[in-house]
């Protein structure tokens, strides 16, 4: 039993958004008095990590944080210390935004699950990209682009095109957001008229630089395999490299929360245990119809070590946690790379 687990009740006691944010703050904190170098000793030794090759691109390890854990990119080194191969920062969107009115981000701790509405509160491109602009370590960054919720789906476009162009040299993938419930009509940008138009733009501007850096796409746990196909099929007549299955999701379906908090939280995307099934299921339906050849990012349920694994075999080339770093606490990267290091059911 390790020590996050006793100190886990008084931090769950704590408003979720606001311990995250002491969280985040304790890191950039450890970053800048230098206890990066003796947190990375004790859980991101060498002897731990598993090289891995996705999308061209050599990760040191299998896991990685989803996005939304550090939106403009200011903890991702000290994140790497603690034994993840990669971070997605972001959403990032064009202008900064607050997000939607608090409270926003609610704990489900008898399904080891949370329900967000955070709606892409980020501090904006322009302070994302100064603090890439620091980056010196050999963590491999991606990032997470979304529109501004002021932005009709009409305009949409554009703001893709900005993230990208602004992200594009300073990162090592582009992650493609239409997937989020938390931002008011983003979801009708995967249909596929307007998911043609972004994808396609994307890779022809992507063409237009002198590096070539992978595209992925974050798809939404509630497609149907109908929905699925349509959007593979997008994928790949738009030449996009790989998949981050998947976002949160809208459904409340066999949750062990009262239905009476359920009903008093309202609005937000579902992550954490309640997805594992759902995102290997979609690993396992995405690897098959594209005959492993679609590289696949699996995220949603990586609650343990064990999770990770079971994701790996269904298909998926690297992991992200997310809700699963909250539960598990911060073993949950070098314990991964222990089991994955050991070559288990892999």
């Amino acid at each position: 039993m390790s020590f996050y687990t006793f100190i886990r009740p008084v931090l769950f006691k704590i408003d979720p958004e606001r311990i995250h944010g002491v969280v985040n703050t304790v890191m950039k904190c450890a970053q800048k008095v230098g206890v990066g170098s003796i947190v990375s000793a004790v859980c991101n030794p060498r002897s731990l990590q598993a090289e891995t090759e996705f999308c061209g691109i050599k990760f040191p390890n299998k896991i990685g944080i989803a996005a939304g854990f550090d939106k403009n990119a200011e903890v991702y080194k000290m994140l790497g210390n603690l034994g993840f191969g990669h971070v997605e920062i972001g959403t990032v969107t064009p202008r900064p935004q607050p997000g939607n009115p608090k409270p926003r981000l609610f704990r489900l701790p008898a399904d080891g699950a949370l329900i967000n509405r955070m709606g892409f509160n980020n501090k904006g491109l322009e302070a994302a990209v100064v603090n890439l602009r620091k980056r010196n370590n050999k963590i491999v960054i991606g990032g997470n682009i979304g529109k501004n919720s002021a932005t009709p789906n009409s305009e949409a476009i554009n703001d893709y095109i900005t993230c990208f162009q602004g992200l594009y040299n300073l990162v090592d993938y582009i992650s493609i957001n239409v997937s989020c419930p938390n931002v008011a009509n983003l979801k009708e940008l995967q249909e596929k008229d307007s998911l043609d138009s972004i994808l396609g733009t994307l890779t022809k501007l992507r063409a237009q630089m002198p590096v070539y850096k992978p595209i992925l796409l974050k798809i939404s746990p509630d497609l149907t395999d109908g929905q699925i196909d349509d959007t593979l099929a997008a994928i790949a007549e738009n030449g996009i490299d790989g998949v981050v299955v998947a976002n949160t999701s809208t459904s409340r379906n066999n949750l062990e929360t009262s239905k009476e908090r359920i009903a008093a939280i309202a609005n937000g995307g579902l992550s954490g245990k309640p997805l594992r099934e759902r995102s290997i299921e979609m690993i396992r339906h995405i690897s098959a119809k594209t005959n492993g050849k679609l590289p696949i990012i699996g995220v949603g349920g990586t609650m343990s070590p064990a999770d990770a694994i079971a994701k790996l075999e269904a298909g998926a080339t690297l992991v992200q946690v997310f809700t699963g770093f909250i539960y598990y606490g911060p073993k949950l990267a070098k314990d991964t790379n222990k089991l994955v290091k050991r070559g288990l059911h892999l």
